[in-house]
């Protein structure tokens, strides 16, 4: 068939210069390794796809999970015309006219078109737009592949039109089996070469490849290469060592998987797993994460999850922060080591973070109430005419540095906002306030002679202008 499709189209050229990962893509369902949950015997997607009735879908998967192979098994089974085509490369001009063959072989040759976009989550939404009323008007059958999460890089519109099927990185034991094809494979692999590898060199290879099948061929592929250079056959761990001399964690910083390792992070610390913290964190570290990103999250926990059941937490994260500032990396990252566990060891209360949650609700419902007059600032004859001050009580005058009064606007008076927790240091403000309270009670006011006079003197306040007391 006429222009049927550029993955068959490939097929045929020579492929000596083709990556390996190119060269062994799957041609059929029987070769296609892993995504058992979608590709099983009687599954949906495996059904539609033999039975050539294809939904338009989203492929949401990590880098080498087999989004793009499973475009070309599709290709390669399909009646319909395959386009593949790049949102990298191409835009709404290019889609124009795919779009304008698509409707022509629909009326003239009754044929579908299956338009395969790579990396979709790359076009923005004025080009999304574009698409949409041609996927909702059936002109095409999308098949869209993404690493990103669609419910954040689709527009509700078109992903609504689109089943969407999440693929998961490939277990270690599909890793292998893709790897001995491709040792074994004469037409399309290293079949030519006789090449033999041992179990550890194998297993070093899937593990470092972190479910990426592309990943893992093109190290089989370094390694091969390596040793054609010293004219040796076997593929032994040394040999995997030194072909591939780094392995970049996935862990894109403006992606999903930031906000996952993030969240797994602040998850340890809260429920005070000093081993996971640690392991995030180092995650984090290692896959290139800005250390200053990492010390702000723990200075903000410090407050928010442990605030002051511990109170050396924030001093702790702070040093940790200025620590790395001093120091900077590798170094610093011991610091960050012991302020994450430390944190995470510290006894839990979010009293705080529901104390300003508590008293933003008032400011929000209420707005801007006035200050009662006597704890307002007098640094004038005229405010202090006013009544500004004047019925201030100095705490410092009483029994305890304590008496009953009102802190708040009238109308929130008696109003409770810091619940200190029964955790920590926390323990001992309660106890604090509790036996405050308590004696205030019991005393029914209890002035000293003092308070007299500090009343007097317009509560201790401050006379110099613009001065609070």
């Amino acid at each position: 068939m006429k222009n049927r499709d550029l993955f068959q189209a490939e097929a045929e050229k020579d492929k000596r210069h083709q990556p390996l990962a190119e060269r062994m893509r799957p041609r059929s369902l029987e070769e296609f390794v892993g995504q058992e949950k979608l590709l099983g015997q009687g599954r949906l997607l495996e059904k539609a796809i033999r039975a050539d009735h294809l939904p338009s879908m989203i492929l949401w998967g990590p880098p080498g999970c087999g989004k793009t192979a499973l475009a070309a098994v599709i290709a390669s089974t399909t009646r319909a015309r395959f386009v593949p085509f790049s949102a990298v490369l191409g835009g709404v001009r290019q889609l124009r006219e795919i779009i304008k063959e698509a409707a022509g072989a629909r009326d003239q040759q009754g044929l579908k078109t299956v338009l395969f976009i790579d990396e979709i989550h790359r076009w923005n939404k004025a080009q999304q737009d574009a698409l949409l009323p041609h996927v909702e008007r059936g002109t095409v059958t999308l098949i869209g592949a993404t690493t990103e999460n669609p419910s954040f890089e689709i527009i509700s519109a078109l992903l609504s039109r689109c089943k969407v099927f999440v693929l998961e990185a490939l277990a270690e034991e599909h890793l292998q089996a893709i790897l001995r094809r491709a040792i074994a494979d004469v037409d399309r692999g290293l079949g030519k070469q006789g090449l033999t590898i041992d179990e550890e060199a194998l297993a070093l290879i899937c593990r470092s490849s972190q479910g990426d099948a592309r990943r893992a061929l093109n190290s089989l592929e370094a390694a091969s290469r390596h040793l054609a250079a010293g004219g040796k056959k076997h593929i032994d761990r040394q040999v995997v060592e030194e072909a591939v001399q780094h392995r970049a964690l996935l862990y894109d910083r403006a992606g999903e998987e930031h906000y996952n390792v993030v969240s797994a992070f602040i998850k340890s610390l809260r429920g005070s797993d000093p081993h996971a913290a640690v392991y995030w964190m180092t995650r984090m570290l290692e896959a290139g994460e800005d250390p200053r990103f990492i010390l702000r999250r723990m200075i903000i926990f410090a407050s928010e999850d442990i605030g002051n059941a511990d109170p050396r937490a924030l001093q702790v994260a702070v040093a940790a922060l200025q620590a790395h500032e001093m120091v900077g990396l590798p170094e610093s990252s011991l610091c960050l080591s012991q302020a994450a566990t430390y944190l995470a060891c510290a006894p839990k209360s979010n009293s705080a973070l529901l104390a300003y949650a508590r008293a933003r609700r008032d400011v929000r419902e209420h707005g801007p109430l006035p200050v009662p007059l006597h704890l307002r600032n007098a640094p004038t004859g005229l405010m202090r005419q006013l009544g500004y001050g004047r019925e201030y009580r100095y705490p410092h005058d009483f029994d305890g540095h304590y008496l009953v009064e009102n802190y708040l606007p009238e109308k929130l008076r008696g109003r409770s906002y810091y619940t200190p927790a029964a955790n920590g240091f926390e323990r001992v403000l309660k106890r604090r306030l509790e036996k405050m309270h308590r004696q205030a009670e019991d005393t029914s006011g209890g002035e000293t002679a003092g308070s007299e006079q500090a009343t007097a003197a317009g509560g201790g306040e401050g006379e110099d202008e613009g001065g609070d007391g």
